[in-house]
Formats: structure tokens, C-alpha cells, sequence
């Protein structure tokens, strides 16, 4: 029997050898190829692969079954992060889309398959839609040639045009980068060198394994960069994903500098340094701080689902200043409508140069505009059953109060969310790509945000 496919959040991910297989790679391939040759016959398919067990390998297998179709079919000559296969596409002669061989920031164990648009950008559902529609149960038997090009190179060069170099290399800057064994490794550090920063780098070499880390930018997985900032004294650390589209920060003391807060800087950043303007584009789990700067600033805030396919969508109507999500996606669409963990890192380093103040001094002067909240996030580990009751059962979820904290408002666009006093809220959403049911919560304080946290496990598992 042939492996039922489906796409989640943002692609197709399985366990290598289980469900990920050659034969799956290809059929794949081969529905996608059908869809692509239909909207733009003979056009550039650009295909690019993370630092994961053999995906090189299944990229070329990938890559002979697209070119069957007709499409002009470029494969990177090296691993090379997301992003830079994104702005790949959006720069080719003829672009039908693209393929990236990665399982993002998933266990070491999965690969995956991203399809981009022309563009560059995420393929929203009514794409992916149309690619599972093709799916045929036997892996195809026709073959194309492909050409492997460096994508690497143009990326790299383009990033560097982005920002300031002579203030970067004038502020004399002493950074951590981790890009935890995946797809950044070595480029975000060569990049930042050519600006006179002091690079340290960690975890830098192929390991697909991943050293036993899950390539995810937030505590616990970032302790060593975090003891390697504090150990130097570095101004900052940077921490990229498994394909380096996300990421994390540290500032000089080793505080964790969220996704949340790295939205808001670079709103700041884009708005008082760089003169820009637009709309901030959040998704329903990132926090109420970003709602309180742009409000601050004159910007108008639009909330999406979870996944950046949505932000990509609010992106193509236009307007959109900086996108981004709670996860450490974050994207400029004025570079490629997608996210960039390498860009948000030179960017940081851009506005602390600028401001000649550190990661923590920018947050900190942040805050101040801001107020503080407190905010986490649990993964629950469920069976598939206890999953699909929850899925059954969540628009049923109606509570007047949530450990003792009352309830305003329930949004049910993506799981379900509760608004309670204080700008504090509880969010229920299963993972569209693993066995997981993820509990998040942000309130005034850190023992309000385990209560809420502790509700929504409860709710949950019961």
C-alpha cells in the first residue's frame, strides 16, 4: 500500500526510512512537477537541500523526476538554508517554484519537502492542495537531467548589500553564532567576518544526527551558545534552525531574546533607523508586545494563523513592513517574501551597531515603550487517540475563566484561544506535523503564565 501524504503547516515531513522514503521522495516530485509544468510549461524549478541524512541524495532524486516534466531544473551544488533557496527562485529567469529537501526545525530523524512559489515565497493550501490532488500511488519511472549550480554564493552576496557595512565594522562588535549542526552553519559567520565582527562559532560541522540537539532556536537547546556568550563576554549570540530560516538571540548577560522581541526590534529598526513603513504581520501565537510597540509606533498590526503561509499571503496584498511568527520566523518581503534567520542576525547586528548599544540595551529601551509580559510554551507529547479527541472536542471549549483569570473572548481560526483580563490569553493548537498538541500562554507574570499553562495541559489531556 502506498504512503498517505499529506501536507501540514509548511510541507511534507516524515521519518527517514519509515515513511520518507526514495519511492515517496519521487511521487512527490512527480505530483508537484505536474502542477508547476501546468501553470508555467518548460519554467525554472530551483531545488536546494539542508545538512540531513542523505538529503542530497533525495534532492537529486527529486530533481530527475521534476525535470521529466519539462522544467528547467536547477539543484544547489551544497547544502544551503531555505531562505537562500527562496530568494534563488525570486531572482531566476522564469521561475515555476521551487523544491527544499528539509525537516526545519523537526528531530533529526525526518526529512521533508517545501515547495515554494515563483516568487520564492510559502505555498499556500489551495497549491499544496492541488500537488496531493496529483499524487499517484506508484513513484513514476521517468527521469530528466538536471543542472547543479551554486546558489550559495549570489545569497551570501546579496545579504551583505542589505546592511551597513561601514557601521558594523566601525562598532567593532564580539558575537556567538550556533547554527546547531544545520543549514547556516558557516555562511551567517563568513558573512558577519567580511564586517570585521569577532565571530565565534559553535556546532559548526555536518553532523546529521545533530549532536543529539533538537535544531530548534529556543531554550533548552540553546545553553551552549548561551555559555559561550556569557563565558567571552560576547555583545550578542545568534541561533539559527535546522534550515536556518528561524532564529533565536542572547544578549551579553545570557537572557533569551525571543522571537517576540525580535519582531518588535525589527519593527523599530525598519521604521526609526531605515525610514520604512508598512504593516506588522504577526501570527495568533506570537505576543501582545507586538501589538503595543507598532501601536506605538503608528503601525497597523494584522493577525494570522499559525505557519508563515499565511504571513505570505498578507504579503502578497502589499504593505507589509515585517512579518513574523512565534516560532522564529521572520521575514522582510522586500528581500523575498519568506522567512530569513541569517537576515534578522546581520540586522540585529546592523542596529546594535547603529544604536552602539547591545542586544540587551535594545530590548531593555524596548520594554521600556512596551511594559513587560511573561510568556511560554509547552509541546505535549500525545497519542494520536488523545490527539483526535482534542481535535474532536476543541470548538466545544467555552470556560467563563481560565485558572481563576476571566475570559473575554474565545478565537477558534487555529485551535483554540482564549483572551482573558490583562491582555493575558491561553492558546490550544495541535501540530500539523507531529504528535504534539502545543499549550501556550502570556500574562503579567511568570506564575499567572505556569497556571495558565497548567490549565491548558489539563483541558488537553482531559
Amino acid at each position: 500500500m502506498s504512503t498517505n501524504i499529506h501536507f501540514g503547516t509548511d510541507g511534507w515531513r516524515a521519518v527517514i526510512g519509515a515513511d520518507y522514503t526514495y519511492d515517496n521522495v519521487r511521487r512527490v516530485a512527480d505530483a508537484a512537477g505536474r502542477v508547476f509544468a501546468a501553470d508555467k510549461p518548460g519554467g525554472t524549478v530551483i531545488v536546494g537541500y539542508d545538512t540531513r541524512f542523505e538529503a542530497g541524495a533525495f534532492a537529486a532524486a527529486a530533481a530527475e523526476v521534476l525535470a521529466s516534466h519539462g522544467l528547467n531544473v536547477r539543484v544547489s551544488d551544497r547544502y544551503l538554508p531555505t531562505p537562500a533557496l527562496c530568494w534563488s527562485v525570486k531572482e531566476a529567469d522564469n521561475a515555476a517554484g521551487g523544491v527544499m529537501l528539509t525537516a526545519s526545525h523537526n528531530p533529526s530523524e525526518y526529512l521533508g519537502l517545501k515547495l515554494r512559489m515563483e516568487d520564492g515565497g510559502a505555498s499556500p493550501v489551495e497549491f499544496t492542495d492541488r500537488v496531493e490532488a496529483e499524487l499517484r500511488d506508484e513513484p513514476p519511472t521517468a527521469r530528466g537531467a538536471f543542472e547543479t549550480v551554486d546558489l550559495v554564493g549570489p545569497y551570501l552576496a546579496n545579504l551583505a548589500s542589505l546592511v551597513d557595512g561601514e557601521a558594523i565594522r566601525s562598532a567593532n562588535l564580539r558575537v556567538v553564532v550556533d547554527p546547531l549542526f544545520g543549514a547556516g552553519q558557516t555562511y551567517l559567520a563568513e558573512t558577519l567576518r567580511t564586517f570585521g565582527v569577532d565571530v565565534h562559532e559553535i556546532h559548526d560541522v555536518p553532523n546529521p544526527g545533530f549532536g543529539g540537539l533538537h535544531p530548534e532556536p529556543i531554550p533548552p537547546w540553546i545553553s551552549a551558545a548561551t555559555d559561550a556568550v556569557k563565558a567571552d563576554a560576547r555583545d550578542a549570540g545568534f541561533v539559527n534552525d535546522g534550515d536556518a530560516d528561524r532564529i533565536g538571540a542572547i544578549d551579553r548577560a545570557g537572557n533569551f531574546v525571543s522571537p517576540h522581541r525580535i519582531i518588535g526590534l525589527m519593527a523599530q529598526h525598519l521604521v526609526q533607523d531605515k525610514g520604512q513603513s508598512g504593516r506588522v504581520v504577526k501570527t495568533l501565537s506570537t505576543s501582545v508586545l507586538v501589538d503595543r510597540l507598532c501601536r506605538a509606533l503608528g503601525l497597523t498590526v494584522t493577525t494570522t494563523p499559525i505557519g508563515f503561509k499565511w504571513i505570505y499571503e498578507e504579503m502578497l496584498k502589499g504593505d507589509v513592513l515585517v512579518g513574523g511568527e512565534e516560532s522564529g520566523g521572520i521575514g522582510i518581503p522586500s528581500h523575498v517574501r519568506e522567512r530569513d534567520g541569517l537576515l534578522m542576525a546581520l540586522m540585529l547586528t546592523e542596529m546594535m551597531a547603529q544604536r552602539g548599544k547591545g542586544l540587551g540595551e535594545l530590548v531593555d529601551d524596548m520594554l521600556a515603550i512596551t511594559g513587560p509580559m511573561a510568556y511560554n510554551r509547552v509541546d505535549l507529547k500525545v497519542t494520536p487517540e488523545v490527539k483526535s479527541a482534542f481535535l474532536a472536542k476543541a470548538h466545544e471549549l467555552a470556560p467563563k475563566e481560565v485558572a481563576g483569570v476571566a475570559v473575554h473572548d474565545i478565537v477558534r481560526t487555529d485551535g483554540v484561544k482564549f483572551l482573558l483580563s490583562d491582555d493575558a490569553w491561553l492558546l490550544l493548537r495541535p501540530s500539523g506535523t507531529e504528535p504534539l498538541v502545543r499549550v501556550y500562554a502570556e500574562a503579567p507574570s511568570a506564575g499567572v503564565v505556569d497556571d495558565l499553562l497548567a490549565a491548558g495541559r489539563a483541558m488537553v489531556e482531559g
